[in-house]
């Protein structure tokens, strides 16, 4: 008998990995996400509200964070 598991590994094995970004648009995502952040940093940097501070540096940080591995894969860095 094989286990759920198991099978779930065969049928990941058997296809291929197909991304859901092409390699074309990995600058053009790239360049997108950094200007969000750059721009949602500007704004933060600005915003003299604590209650809003966290609602604008969290997307900011995660546009910043996928925008760089998007870079970085654009390059043919692959982490």
């Amino acid at each position: 008998m094989s286990s759920p598991t198991l099978e779930l590994w065969n049928a990941a094995a058997s296809s291929p990995f197909s991304p859901v970004i092409g390699k074309s648009l990995h600058a053009t995502v790239a360049f997108i996400l950094l200007a969000i952040g750059a721009v949602l940093t500007i704004i933060f940097s600005i915003n003299k509200s604590l209650v809003l501070a966290p609602a604008i540096a969290f997307p900011a940080s995660v546009a910043f964070g996928l925008g760089s591995v998007y870079a970085l894969a654009a390059g043919g860095v692959y982490v």
